[in-house]
């Protein structure tokens, strides 16, 4: 992407305002999601260069322009820039009532609607951690005995691209496997009322496939020791996707870091370290069923 645009004269204080409220809100993402300015350029094919002045309250010219024609049509700025068509009335109320609610109230609100019209939450229940964790182990045994269904999201986004996991980023790319991923939850959640879904070891990274999950299910972390995933891996026989043994525990060790922060907000953690399966079950069976309580 070219070197962006710049405004011709000087900007109105309340346009510097808005461009610089802009830069805070995709700062703060950024940071909250614990995604670099690189990532985030690599993601999106943006320069880092213009990542870094749209932070900073520089952005695009072309940003303001569109928020003139807005203001010109008495309609907020988000309602021209929404990809999809037109809110049903009701909705478009119903978010301009919740838009002037106190911040304190906003997530009272959200509770209120979502015990009155949302699915059953804990009917479903995700767990979240890297690979090693004992998604897949104790996933499959914790639906045996919940009598419910046992969903391997890493699968469903096969079948959703029609290749594997490997092929799907060699040929399509991280943001093709992000839509497919997409795709196969949303697919899950309409077709199970009630399941265990283990979810690939990334999802976390993507704010707004995470979001739906934390909405729609009850997310466990399965979270144990960088020794305790490598020791893991290797009994697997599969170091995908690390290059060597070697490396393989620094980068688990630099993974935890960069997502522990994701991770933790999940309704519940599970230490699975220095346990057996047998032991993490029973624990995992004592969380689920204290929340469906």
């Amino acid at each position: 992407m070219g070197a962006p645009l710049t405004s011709p004269s000087p900007l109105e204080p309340a346009e510097q305002a808005y461009l610089a409220r802009l830069g805070e809100r995709v700062r703060g993402w950024r940071l909250e999601q614990g995604v670099t300015r690189k990532s985030l350029a690599l993601a999106s094919g943006v320069s880092e260069r213009y990542l870094a002045q749209l932070e900073s309250g520089h952005g695009n010219i072309s940003v303001l322009l569109l928020r003139k024609v807005a203001q010109a049509m008495r309609v907020p700025v988000e309602d021209l820039a929404r990809e999809t068509g037109e809110l049903p009335a009701e909705l478009a109320l119903l978010t301009r009532f919740a838009a002037g609610l106190p911040p304190e109230k906003v997530a009272a609100a959200h509770r209120v609607l979502q015990a009155q019209f949302g699915s059953p939450r804990k009917r479903r229940i995700a767990l979240l951690g890297l690979r090693g964790a004992g998604k897949s182990s104790l996933g499959a045994r914790l639906a045996e005995a919940l009598h419910a269904p046992f969903v391997e999201l890493d699968r469903e986004v096969e079948r959703e691209a029609g290749s594997n996991l490997g092929e799907v980023f060699s040929i399509y790319g991280q943001d093709a496997y992000r839509r497919f991923e997409r795709r196969a939850l949303e697919r899950v959640l309409r077709q199970h009322d009630r399941a265990v879904i283990a979810t690939g070891g990334s999802l976390v990274t993507d704010h707004d496939n995470y979001d739906l999950l934390r909405e729609r299910c009850y997310c466990v972390w399965l979270k144990a020791s960088p020794e305790e995933h490598m020791a893991r891996v290797i009994s697997q026989g599969d170091m995908r996707p690390f290059k060597g043994r070697s490396a393989a525990l620094d980068e688990i060790r630099r993974l935890l870091a960069d997502r522990d922060r994701l991770y933790a907000r999940a309704d519940a953690v599970l230490d699975t370290s220095g346990k057996s399966v047998r032991q993490s079950l029973a624990q995992l069976r004592n969380l689920v069923s204290k929340e469906e309580k």
